[in-house]
């Protein structure tokens, strides 16, 4: 449904004196997911090159316990990015207020990929035919 044209107006006015005010503004900032996401996502680049620097110093110092930790700190903050990336690129209608609608099947007994192992496992046992028993 379009607004009026006098609807219009006080909504561009709200909005102009919304947009003027930096308290609001940071307020908002603070509260986007998206804004959280992508701080994450480069401290956790930061956090690669250190391990990735680990990883070089302990090569040539040949000491391959310094090496491995680099490795595992490099690996763990990649995975923390990606998932961080992830969460960004989801809506999360209900930070505003709204609500979202998920067309994902319920997690459990459904048999798809999104079961856990032992879920899929059970429902295997549980399909079986008679005579194995």
């Amino acid at each position: 449904m379009p607004l009026s044209e006098h609807e219009q107006r006080l909504f561009e006015q709200i909005e102009q004196s919304l947009a003027e005010d930096p308290k609001f503004a940071s307020a908002v900032r603070a509260s986007d997911p998206r804004f959280h996401a992508r701080r994450r996502v480069l401290v956790a680049a930061g956090v690669v090159v250190v391990g990735l620097a680990l990883l070089i110093y302990g090569a040539v110092i040949k000491i391959p316990a310094v090496a491995v930790a680099g490795f595992v700190v490099m690996l763990a903050s990649l995975g923390y990015a990606v998932q961080s990336h992830r969460r960004s690129q989801t809506p999360d209608l209900h930070v505003v207020g709204g609500t979202t609608t998920s067309r994902r099947r319920p997690r459990g007994r459904s048999g798809g990929r999104r079961g856990s192992f032992l879920d899929r496992m059970e429902d295997r046992w549980r399909q079986r035919p008679e005579g194995h028993r």
